[in-house]
């Protein structure tokens, strides 16, 4: 049998981990190894010895908060992917947990099959932000990316992409599903997903949202595209 995905739970309000904790135990793919009610726990938690596979990670958080948590579990190299959960209209942090390495974001509202399958596509590489949910993300939080230094470098690293990787990144970053951009470029969407295979390789990125950021930052698509 497939190990089950071992979850930590980070969330400052012991009510709300509780109700995670019922829907989550319920399957039978999944096991919450750990709750914690501030950042810098979860970070010894994700980073410790027994490590985990996702976090469940609140933004707003005493002590450490979570996009800071998330900062530190991405550059101490571990395992663990980090799905951020949050009042989209409200919180105006998930910009920058994204930035800091999540691998996307959930409502907390969300419902219990959103969320089940959000901690799963996770768990497996893709990122939970819906493509026109990453377009709207970006748009909302354009003004907190990153100066010139920041583009230039971007810039610099998609220069190693070949033209049909950077065709393939860019629609990815216009909010295209596989299947959407096989059907624009005449490719089949398993050479789709090998491109961005590639290109996830070649700049070093975690996963879709990652690429999505990188490459607003180089100017190959803006809001307005």
């Amino acid at each position: 049998m497939t190990e089950p995905i071992r979850l930590i739970l980070a969330d400052d309000q012991e009510l709300v981990r509780l109700g995670f904790r019922m829907v989550l135990d319920a399957q039978s793919d999944m096991t919450v190894i750990s709750e914690v009610g501030n950042g810098a726990d979860a970070v010894r938690a994700a980073t410790g010895p027994a490590g985990c596979d996702v976090v469940l990670m609140d933004i707003r958080m005493p002590i450490m908060d979570g996009v800071e948590a998330t900062r530190r579990i991405v550059e101490a190299g571990a395992s663990a992917k980090v799905l951020v959960l949050t009042t989209f209209d409200l919180d105006e942090y998930v910009f920058a947990a994204l930035q800091a390495g999540a691998s996307g974001f959930l409502l907390k509202d969300a419902g219990p099959a959103e969320l089940l399958a959000g901690i799963r596509a996770v768990h497996s590489g893709e990122a939970v932000v819906a493509p026109t949910a990453t377009r709207r993300l970006l748009e909302r939080f354009v003004p907190l990316l990153p100066g010139a230094g920041a583009a230039t470098r971007a810039v610099t690293r998609i220069e190693e992409l070949t033209e049909r990787e950077r065709e393939v990144l860019t629609l990815v970053a216009q909010g295209m599903t596989n299947g959407e951009i096989a059907s624009s470029l005449y490719l089949a969407e398993a050479t789709v997903k090998t491109h961005i295979g590639h290109i996830l390789a070649k700049l070093t990125v975690r996963d879709r949202v990652g690429l999505v950021v990188l490459a607003y930052d180089a100017g190959l698509v803006s809001p307005q595209a």
